[in-house]
C-alpha cells in the first residue's frame, strides 16, 4: 500500500514532457477486464480536471478490474510504455478520498503501464488510449498486499478505487536508428521487450569516460536542466552477472533532474545534448575503493521543454 500511495506523491509536475510516440507492438489486449464493480463508478467533470466521483458503498472485488469512462482518440498504449496521469484514488469500503494528484495544467504523474510496482492501476491502463479517463477497482492484494494501515484508515479487506485520466504517453524503449558500434566497447543485445544485456569483447576497459550513442533519436534535445523520462541499466565491467541496477525489471521508467545529486555524476554531463528516442551507452572509469569501471544503458524516452 505504501508503494501506491508513494506513486503518486513523488513524481510531479510532468505534463510538458515530449517524446516521439509509438504504437504497441503486436496488436493490444487488456491486462483487466471490466466487471460488476468498475462499472458502477462515474466520474463527471471535464478531462484532466479534478472528477467528482461516485461509488456505492461499500464496493468490494476480489479480482481487479477496469472500466473506460471517457474513451480517448489518442495514441494506444501497451505494456512497457510511460504515462503521465492525473488520479484520484478512493477507499472503496467508504468512497474517502486516500489521495490524489494537483489537476493542474502543468500537473500529473509518472506511471508505466503493465509497472509490477502498481498491479491494479498500471494492469487497468494496457491498451487504453491517451485522452480517456479510466475507472480501475484494484482487489486488496493489487492495492496494498491485503495489508491494513489504521492510520490511513485502510482494512486489509479495503479494495481501491482509481479514476484516472491519461493525458501523455512515450514510447517503451528507445526507438532513434541503429548507429555503427564502436570498437573496444561493450556490444548491447536487447531482450524482446527492450531490457539491454551487454557482451564484453575488450580485454580492457576504456581508462577515460566514453560515450556511445547506439540508438540515434530525432526527439527534444537533453538539457542541462532538463527533467527527462528514462529506462536505463546499470553494468559493472566484464563481471558475471553483469547488471547492477535496472529498472526493466520491474517494468518501470524513471524521471531524472538533470543537474541534480540523484543521477551519477557522468551521466549529468554525458546526457546533455541527446535527444529523445536514443539510446546511450556511457563508461565510467572505477574510482576509490573500486577500478572496476560502471557501464550505463540509458533509453531517452521524453524531454522537458
Amino acid at each position: 500500500m505504501r508503494k501506491t500511495l508513494a506513486f503518486v506523491a513523488t513524481l510531479g509536475v510532468l505534463a510538458a514532457l515530449t517524446a516521439c510516440s509509438s504504437a504497441p507492438a503486436g496488436g493490444c489486449s487488456a491486462a483487466l477486464p471490466s466487471g460488476d464493480a468498475s462499472s458502477v463508478v462515474s466520474a463527471t467533470g471535464k478531462f484532466g480536471t479534478e472528477p467528482k466521483i461516485d461509488i456505492p458503498t461499500p464496493l468490494h472485488a476480489k479480482t481487479s478490474q477496469a472500466s473506460t469512462l471517457i474513451k480517448g482518440t489518442g495514441e494506444k498504449v501497451g505494456i512497457g510504455q510511460p504515462m503521465v496521469v492525473e488520479v484520484t484514488i478512493l477507499n472503496g469500503t467508504d468512497g474517502a478520498v486516500i489521495q490524489q494528484t494537483s489537476y493542474s495544467s502543468t500537473g500529473g504523474t509518472l506511471l508505466t503501464a503493465g509497472d509490477k510496482n502498481f498491479p491494479a492501476i498500471a494492469n487497468g491502463l494496457v491498451c487504453t488510449t491517451v485522452g480517456s479517463r479510466v475507472a480501475v477497482v484494484g482487489s486488496p492484494k493489487d492495492s496494498h498486499g491485503e495489508q491494513a494501515d489504521p492510520t490511513n484508515g485502510i482494512a486489509a479487506e479495503d479494495a481501491f478505487v482509481y479514476v484516472v485520466d491519461v493525458k501523455k504517453a512515450f514510447p517503451a524503449r528507445a526507438d532513434g536508428a541503429d548507429q555503427v558500434p564502436q570498437n573496444g566497447l561493450p556490444a548491447i543485445s536487447l531482450a524482446a521487450d527492450g531490457t539491454p544485456g551487454l557482451t564484453f569483447s575488450a580485454a580492457t576497459a576504456p581508462k577515460k569516460l566514453t560515450t556511445e550513442v547506439t540508438k540515434a533519436g530525432d526527439g527534444e534535445k537533453v538539457k542541462k536542466d532538463s527533467f527527462i523520462v528514462v529506462k536505463y541499466s546499470t553494468f559493472s565491467w566484464g563481471t558475471s552477472p553483469a547488471m547492477t541496477d535496472s529498472n526493466w525489471s520491474t517494468g518501470s521508467a524513471s524521471v531524472w533532474q538533470m543537474g541534480s545529486a540523484d543521477v551519477a555524476a557522468p551521466l549529468n554531463t554525458e546526457l546533455v545534448g541527446k535527444r529523445a528516442g536514443s539510446q546511450v551507452l556511457v563508461v565510467a572509469p572505477g574510482s576509490g575503493s573500486s577500478d572496476t569501471p560502471t557501464v550505463y544503458v540509458v533509453d531517452i524516452l521524453g524531454v522537458v521543454q
